[in-house]
């Protein structure tokens, strides 16, 4: 999950003002990163069947779902929930995620090729120092939803509240975001995790390839293409425009390789964030703010 978010007593977060993001965001994007402008649109994701805020999307690789979740807001109980595909712009609502919400947030959905599901959910954090959970898609006999060992900094105050799983499932990218006392989100940088046998161990090469995309802001919401080489995500780079959350795409030569200066989107405007590319790359799915509520949108390449 993203930089919206805020942290209070119990780590639940929601919406944040954009004076929070004013406060926070003073650095600004280099002059060499023009626009990328392949991407066509936005146009909006029509979910039938459901009426209220969706966010987070993610598509999945075979294109046959898009999970999503309701609002993410301390007021209300932010919850996963998943449709199935009409053609690309129409998704069938078909209910909550089976097994994974609760009480608490539940958020952030991402699918690997072999049917294990990934999602963010503060339910443990004041005792685990975790919030990235994972489960299997579609839940199997008495499957529930255990913790991912070997990414949390385990440290009081740093949160991982955005990952999504590689379509291979090896790889795990997300964000450290650094909160203070009082629940502003000081810091917000992207790294990555490798899997090894049944756990994941965060990559010391990662802050390497990840430079440029760290460089500056808050850095949130990775997404990466079904290959490695194209990284997706959300950044509030600059106080010039508001402090508004952008979206950017950076790409690499290889998998060993470090990713390039990332470009914002040109036809991506407004209050954006949340990226989620399908598996021949001609899509781009992500969440809006308009008029107040969170909705999906589409743009082609």
């Amino acid at each position: 999950m993203s930089v919206r978010r805020r942290i209070d007593a119990s780590l639940r977060w929601g919406t944040l003002p954009l004076l929070w993001v004013l406060m926070l965001c003073a650095s600004g994007m280099p002059a060499n990163a023009a626009p990328y402008a392949a991407f066509a649109g936005p146009v909006p994701v029509a979910i039938t069947g459901y009426t209220g805020d969706a966010m987070e999307p993610f598509i999945t690789k075979d294109g046959r779902f898009l999970f999503f979740n309701s609002r993410n807001d301390p007021a209300v109980d932010t919850d996963l929930y998943y449709a199935s595909r009409v053609d690309d712009q129409t998704f069938k609502f078909e209910g909550p995620v089976p097994g994974v919400n609760g009480l608490t947030l539940d958020a952030v959905a991402s699918l690997d090729a072999g049917g294990n599901f990934y999602f963010i959910s503060n339910r443990s954090y004041p005792s685990t120092l975790s919030t990235i959970y994972t489960t299997r898609f579609p839940l199997a006999g008495t499957a529930v939803a255990t913790l991912v060992g070997g990414v949390s900094l385990q440290r009081r105050g740093w949160v991982n509240f955005d990952a999504e799983i590689s379509a291979d499932g090896q790889t795990l990218w997300f964000d450290d975001g650094h909160y203070s006392w009082r629940g502003a989100l000081l810091a917000a940088r992207i790294t990555c995790a490798r899997r090894q046998g049944g756990a994941f161990v965060r990559d010391p090469d990662c802050p390497r390839m990840l430079e440029q995309v760290n460089a500056r802001g808050l850095n949130y919401a990775p997404d990466i293409s079904i290959d490695g080489l194209e990284l997706y995500f959300t950044r509030v780079a600059s106080t010039s425009s508001g402090g508004r959350p952008a979206i950017y795409r950076t790409t690499r030569a290889d998998t060993h390789s470090a990713f390039s200066t990332p470009e914002p989107l040109a036809n991506a405007s407004g209050f954006v964030e949340a990226p989620s590319l399908s598996a021949d790359g001609h899509l781009l799915y992500f969440h809006r703010l308009s008029e107040g509520t969170f909705r999906i949108f589409l743009m082609r390449r």
